[in-house]
């Protein structure tokens, strides 16, 4: 294993009598998605690779609680939050980021009610601090010049209103911002939150994610760029149905960095 996959968990940290900078949210779909494991290495090499003492929970962490509660069931959602809140309260955490827009909103709006009070950061408006701070550098390499389209999640985007990080980032990247005739306030959902991604969609005329899909695809993209893992599935999902899968990349955020400065 290189040293940029270097993942230290919360209970190295304790028994060195160290406290991390912030603690990494995995979350579900980067913790066990095949897919969405790649965007948890990104993220872990652009931290690596900017020197942020970071720790992730391991085994100790578990689902926020974001599909139970967002399907109804509440009193699953509040033991598992409660679990989760008592393990980051015994390590006394103080900052969360996440690559999860559904954790990010979970964490930040759900917890503090049932007693975890945290400073929660999307990974993308973590990044951009530390582009700010001169403790990351983005150059364009790659993706200079390239057409890329930003997709908002519905959790990032209308819940919380961060709509200027992730389109900083690209821009830093030197490529060519194209907007989606349906963006930041008006975004339109993928189609998996909700809960909606664990289950079949119900009859209609089209699915969300193809109506998704083809919006971005009116804006010519070489890349639809997102910032949420299960937003990446759908706009995949949608990018082969069109066919469309060898000219058109999806790709998170954390991804075009790191590809970007060859982490």
């Amino acid at each position: 294993m290189s040293d940029l996959l270097k993942v230290p968990t919360m209970a190295e940290f304790m028994t060195a009598g160290k406290q991390p900078e912030v603690l990494f949210w995995v979350g579900c779909a980067g913790s066990f998605d095949d897919r969405a494991k790649k965007i948890t290495k990104a993220f872990v090499k652009i931290l690596n690779s900017a020197n942020v003492e970071f720790a992730v929970l391991g085994t100790e962490e578990s689902c926020t609680g974001d599909p139970a509660k967002r399907s109804g069931n509440e009193f699953l959602f509040q033991m598992q939050a409660v679990t989760n809140i008592e393990v980051m309260n015994a390590y006394d955490i103080k900052t969360v980021v996440t690559t999860c827009p559904h954790c990010f909103n979970t964490l930040k709006n759900e917890y503090p009610s049932l007693g975890g009070d945290y400073k929660v950061m999307h990974h993308t408006q973590f990044l951009k601090s530390l582009l700010e701070d001169n403790r990351l550098t983005i150059e364009g390499g790659t993706y200079k010049g390239k057409r890329i389209t930003f997709h908002d999640p519905c959790y990032l985007g209308r819940a919380n209103n961060v709509y200027e990080a992730p389109r900083d980032l690209i821009r830093k990247l030197d490529a060519e911002l194209v907007e989606m005739k349906s963006c930041k306030s008006r975004g339109l959902c993928c189609g998996a939150g909700g809960a909606q991604m664990f289950k079949e969609p119900e009859k209609g005329d089209k699915d969300v994610n193809i109506e998704r899909t083809e919006q971005a695809l009116e804006t010519q993209p070489e890349i639809i760029a997102a910032g949420c893992p299960f937003c990446n599935t759908m706009m995949t999902d949608g990018v082969k149905n069109k066919e469309k899968e060898n000219d058109i990349a999806v790709l998170d955020i954390a991804e075009l960095i790191a590809n970007a400065q060859d982490l």
